[in-house]
């Protein structure tokens, strides 16, 4: 028997408004131990809100945390999966569009988050989750940019004095 997102998905996610801010976000995801927060209006899901997106799209800019509305820096084009979607289908979409998480949706209601350690979880294969994480991992975005000593290493953080 296959199994389906449903068995390994995190049900019932914790939403927020569009009007709600960065700070809020974090505050959120650190009480209930995610890395997501849907973003939903109306009882509608309308975009996701992550951690990067906290990192890359406030701090990385220098933005006030309690002054960016969520709805300035959540992705609007979340990819979505259903609950009877099987888990291997799920995540080939995760390495098709580079993501880690998915709402999963029953129609119109969100009903759930998978992410990729659900997936590594319930699998048996860590080899094809190890290579669903390279997949998504690997974009141009990633690349090293600078040239010089490997990233994170003693000689590439020390200053000249």
């Amino acid at each position: 028997m296959a199994l389906l997102v449903r068995h390994a998905m995190t049900e019932a996610p914790t939403t927020a408004r569009p009007d709600l801010n960065a700070a809020d976000a974090a505050g959120m995801m650190r009480s209930h131990d995610v890395g997501v927060i849907p973003i939903s209006e109306d009882g509608k899901l309308i975009g996701l809100v992550t951690d990067r997106d906290l990192v890359v799209r406030v701090l990385a800019e220098r933005k006030d945390p309690t002054a960016v509305p969520l709805r300035d820096i959540m992705t609007t084009s979340a990819v979505t999966v259903t609950p009877d979607m099987e888990l291997t289908d799920a995540r080939d979409v995760m390495a098709q569009h580079q993501v880690r998480r998915l709402p999963v949706m029953k129609g119109d209601e969100l009903v759930g988050i998978i992410s990729l350690g659900d997936v590594a979880v319930a699998s048996s294969s860590k080899r094809t989750v190890g290579e669903t994480l390279d997949e998504i991992s690997n974009s141009p975005s990633t690349e090293p940019k600078l040239e010089g000593p490997d990233p994170g290493t003693p000689a590439r953080t020390r200053t000249s004095g």
